[in-house]
This record gives C-alpha cells, sequence and structure tokens, in this order.
C-alpha cells in the first residue's frame, strides 16, 4: 500500500492516479479515498494527476488514539501534500474534507494551491452557537455519537437514507450505492469516528475561510439533509473573496455519487477555466 508516516506515527494511506496538473480529494465521515473514485478516473483520463488519501482513524490509515481533530488532519494533509512534492494544486473537499481543505490553507498557506472546491461542506461552522444561529443544536451530534456508538454498523446504514436523499420522491439510490457506505464505514476505528463527529460540527472554520485568497468553487445541495446549505454553503460564499456558488437543485449531501455525471463535468470546466 501507499503510505506517508506522519511526524506523530500515524500511517496515512493515499492512492495517486494519473499525470499532470494535481487534484488533491479530502473525503467526508466516515468514508475515505474509495469516495472520490469516480472523480479520480474522470479527471485522470483528463489529464489530472489525482490523489486522494484516507483520513486518520478511516479507511486503511493508521487508528491512533489522539490528534482526531481538525488541526491534526489539516497537518496530515500538508504532509501529504509535501511528501508528494505537489504544487499548483487544486484541493477538493467534501462535507468534513471540506473543513480540512479549509483549515489547511489557514494553517499552513496556499503556496501550493492554486483553487479549491467545497462540495457540501461543514464550513464555516455546523454547531448552533449564539454567534451562529442558524446552526444545528448540539443535540443533533450527540444523538449522532450516541447511535454509532450503540451500534455503528446499523446507524451507517440508516444514515445512507438521508445522505443520498433514498426518502425523497424519484429517489434512484441503489443497495450498492448504500452498502459501499456502509464497507467504508466500517473500515474506520470507532475511536477516530467519534471523535471526528466533535471536529467536523464544533469547528468554527471563519477565519480559514476569511484566509483563501484562490479562486474557490462552492457546490452544494439545496436538498441537504445532512449539512443544510443555509448554515454552510450559503456564508461560505460570503467568507471566501473569490468564491463561486453553485447550487444542484434537489441534490442530497453524497453528490459525488447522485450527481456524479454533473459533478465531474463542473470539476472539469473549473480545473480548466
Amino acid at each position: 500500500m501507499s503510505t506517508i508516516t506522519t511526524q506523530d506515527g500515524t500511517q496515512i494511506y493515499f492512492k495517486d492516479w494519473g499525470s499532470g496538473p494535481p487534484v488533491v480529494f479530502s473525503h467526508g465521515w466516515p468514508l475515505n479515498a474509495d469516495a472520490w473514485e469516480s472523480q479520480m478516473v474522470f479527471l485522470g483520463s483528463h489529464g489530472y494527476r489525482c490523489i486522494a488519501h484516507d483520513r486518520r482513524g478511516h479507511g486503511r490509515s493508521s487508528q491512533p488514539w489522539n490528534g482526531n481533530d481538525m488541526d491534526t488532519y489539516a497537518d496530515d494533509l500538508a504532509e501529504l501534500i509535501d511528501a508528494r512534492d505537489l504544487n499548483g494544486a487544486t484541493l477538493i473537499g467534501h462535507s468534513t474534507g471540506g473543513g480540512e481543505v479549509a483549515r489547511y490553507i489557514g494553517r499552513h498557506g496556499a503556496s501550493r494551491v492554486a483553487k479549491a472546491v467545497l462540495l457540501g461542506s461543514v464550513t464555516p461552522l455546523m454547531l448552533k452557537t449564539e454567534a451562529n444561529p442558524g446552526g444545528l443544536p448540539i443535540k443533533v451530534f450527540d444523538d449522532i455519537r450516541a447511535g454509532v456508538f450503540a451500534d455503528r454498523s446499523q446507524f451507517f446504514k440508516d444514515l445512507t437514507t438521508p445522505f443520498y436523499g433514498a426518502n425523497r420522491p424519484g429517489s434512484k439510490v441503489t443497495q450498492g450505492m448504500r452498502e459501499a457506505f456502509w464497507l467504508q464505514g466500517m473500515q474506520g476505528g470507532l475511536k477516530g469516528e467519534l471523535d471526528c463527529i466533535k471536529a467536523f460540527s464544533e469547528t468554527d472554520f471563519t477565519e480559514d475561510l476569511k484566509k483563501i485568497e484562490v479562486p474557490t468553487l462552492i457546490i452544494h445541495g439545496n436538498d441537504d439533509q445532512i449539512v443544510p446549505i443555509a448554515a454552510s454553503a450559503l456564508p461560505s460564499s460570503q467568507l471566501v473573496k473569490k468564491a463561486t456558488l453553485k447550487i444542484y437543485p434537489g441534490g442530497p449531501h453524497g453528490l459525488a455519487e447522485t450527481h456524479k455525471d454533473q459533478l465531474n463535468a463542473d470539476l472539469l470546466a473549473f480545473l480548466k477555466a
């Protein structure tokens, strides 16, 4: 397997496909790099080098007790980008991965970055606070933690319904899509996945977004039942200086699967622009 070892000894698995300008993918919770394969094959066949990693605690990467927080996730991404000596990269983050991309630029700058894409991203802040009244109550995330701890396997199976919008009229979500989600989720470790819930829900990325000065494409479904658009993409598009907001009508959270043809075309156009 292709891995790097970070400064704290954590092994981070990655796949590096194709050649050309680099595109780096950061996945959502509780998935892994496999979530991006449709995009990687498509962009790889159009002349791009596609790199995707499994976040620590997820997939085929190590499952350390510590470091399951957004700062460390961003540092792991920085170590991967440095180890592969990537320059002029486009960073694409889905959901939790969108936060990872924002925090990477906030902590490490954009000297190696040409563009960014935030897809169904958790930015700027998912949790409801006095300063963020449009966020979700802490009970929502406490319930996720309780569900994962009680029966992680069943929780992930149930989560595929709102994730892909399978509860909407006309849904074409397949059993295979649901099982692929479940398989990726079960490859991770319970400790890392529980910690990641706090990381994606309680981390405030407002200042990170303000530091993003590269062209940024923000894509979100307006029927996202996991990361509501009003508390995420809409304010994010106001905070990022060079942001373009693209809304997918009726789109759910799992756009990389349900809308992969549209998404692939949009990503290619953005990369070529």
